[in-house]
């Protein structure tokens, strides 16, 4: 059993820092203004898109007790904490989870 648990780390470690390895060798030769790099950032967005709204449209865990129009206040009221804090990450991010705890424990 642990030799497969160090086997999975080596193998998902690999993967992991040879994309990065190989990320850092490109990186120099592609220009930020190339089709490439802009469909390298499009693949990214929809990737990220997509795990999120799998995320609010069938959760797991914890979230799935939320009912969804919950879900959708804190989406709604992050995207304006977002644009009201100058597009920073880190207020959204942070409040969106203390309001969804706020909004459950009211309405359960």
């Amino acid at each position: 059993m642990a030799i497969n648990i160090i086997l999975i780390i080596l193998v998902t470690s690999f993967a992991t820092y040879i994309s990065r390895f190989l990320g850092a060798l490109t990186s120099e030769k592609i220009g930020e203004t190339s089709k490439i790099y802009k469909w390298f950032n499009c693949v990214a967005y929809s990737t990220l898109a997509a795990l999120i709204s799998r995320i609010l449209i069938f959760p797991s865990g914890d979230l799935s007790d939320a009912h969804y129009s919950l879900r959708i206040i804190v989406i709604l009221l992050s995207i304006l904490i977002f644009y009201v804090t100058k597009r920073n990450l880190v207020y959204p991010t942070v409040l969106s989870a203390i309001i969804l705890a706020g909004l459950n424990s009211i309405v359960v």
